[in-house]
């Protein structure tokens, strides 16, 4: 695919597990195959006892943008395994391509059998939770730089309010939140009404505002009051789009139209961090 506008040249690398857990990185210099830093990355995240190399296979995407010497537009080529080709809009918010479509990679039906993934259940059974965790890792210092969380399950409509901006008092932290939070730096919840194109603009909006502009590390969960009602009354919210900062504490919110980045970042401010 050619673009005519300037996009970044480089390779991007992604890899799932079997629950929907990603980590990928951006690679501008494409000198490097990351998928064996990234099985080393997973197994360090999640405790596992070895780097989960079955998975590479299977659960893996690329996407490789260069530069066309001769008409001097990007050109872009993306491929997934047919076992993650539904992270389609995933893939295109982190690796920030608009709607790209992705094309099937051929692959190996021994190696990614069902039954003969199922055998490495026992062994690494964090790889069948679906904890909508989602790292880059970063390959200019070999850590991992952002950690975005997003567990939506989407359906079509979508709900919109005013935009208000609100300081709540400070909710009982989770004990997922309470365990990671000084790990992970800002905690934070975008609630939405089903999926939309607007929910895909929001997405991708604050994935760049805070990849550019907050210094700290951060989780973004992405929730559907459709589909988790109880969270929605957990954090009290009554309108989408919703976004919740909350960690660190107090717990503050920003009600409405999110493409204010200077509400947003106004929002993030704490002196805690």
């Amino acid at each position: 695919m050619s673009h005519s506008k300037s996009l970044q040249v480089f390779k991007g690398i992604a890899l799932f597990t079997r629950g929907g857990d990603l980590i990928y990185c951006i690679d501008r210099s494409k000198q490097q195959r990351w998928h064996l830093q990234l099985c080393m990355e997973l197994q360090q995240i999640l405790g596992l006892p070895e780097p989960p190399h079955f998975l590479v296979p299977c659960y893996t995407a690329t996407l490789d943008c260069w530069l066309d010497p001769q008409t001097q537009h990007i050109q872009t080529f993306a491929e997934a395994y047919p076992l993650v080709m539904r992270h389609q809009a995933l893939l295109n918010a982190v690796f920030d391509v608009g709607e790209l479509v992705w094309q099937a990679a051929p692959w190996s039906e021994e190696f990614c059998d069902p039954i003969a993934l199922a055998t490495y259940r026992a062994c690494f059974p964090q790889l069948w939770d679906d904890r909508g965790l989602i790292v880059r890792f970063d390959p200019s210092t070999a850590t991992p730089h952002m950690r975005y969380d997003a567990t939506a399950n989407f359906s079509q409509t979508e709900l919109k309010a005013p935009e208000i901006e609100t300081t709540v008092t400070a909710t009982e932290a989770t004990p997922a939140e309470s365990q990671y939070s000084e790990k992970l730096g800002y905690v934070l919840r975008l609630f939405v009404a089903g999926h939309s194109v607007n929910t895909e603009r929001i997405l991708q909006t604050l994935h760049q505002l805070l990849e550019q502009s907050l210094r700290h590390p951060y989780t973004l969960k992405v929730v559907d009051v459709f589909k988790h009602p109880e969270q929605a009354e957990l954090y009290q919210v009554s309108a989408t789009p919703t976004l919740v900062r909350a960690w660190p504490h107090p717990v503050r919110r920003l009600v409405g139209d999110l493409d204010n980045t200077a509400k947003i970042l106004k929002l993030l401010i704490s002196p805690e961090l």
